[in-house]
């Protein structure tokens, strides 16, 4: 993860987000760095984000509380990094980031944005899938990574 400090320090308050229905980027943006993979086999790069717990959240005496069970979650969406696929060799030659990824709480959205309700907590995920095609997919073999910031 790169900017660590950066997503440690937000992790330590309590990361916000305010989310609209027009979308919105994520804060800290979402960079990392690729060690490890086979320099000429090919990759895709994807990203997800999925449900913390299973509670809804308000905002009261200068802190988050929960506030019931969660709202229904819509069906997730995978974001393929735009530079997928790609030779292991690239992925480790820059950082990889994740900046034209958008949240929304927009159900009705038609842009591909990533649904996410309001007033609730949410890891996001990055996968690495060995496959030199999108088809490919759903078969190949894939690593998950979760940072706790």
């Amino acid at each position: 993860l790169e900017a660590k400090e950066l997503w440690e320090q937000f992790h330590k308050r309590g990361t916000e987000m305010v989310i609209t229905k027009s979308g919105r980027r994520m804060f800290p943006p979402f960079k990392v760095r690729c060690t490890g993979l086979d320099k000429k086999a090919k990759y895709i790069l994807l990203m997800d984000i999925v449900a913390a717990d299973d509670c809804r959240y308000k905002f009261h005496n200068s802190r988050w509380m929960v506030a019931g069970k969660a709202d229904p979650e819509m069906p997730k969406r995978m974001y393929i990094h735009p530079d997928s696929p790609a030779t292991g060799e690239q992925w480790m030659s820059k950082v990889v980031t994740f900046h034209k990824l958008k949240l929304t709480n927009n159900i009705s959205d038609k842009h591909g944005f990533t649904i996410l309700n309001s007033m609730h907590k949410y890891q996001p995920r990055f996968h690495i899938v060995r496959a030199n095609d999108i088809l490919k997919l759903p078969y190949s073999t894939f690593r998950t990574y979760v940072f706790p910031e």
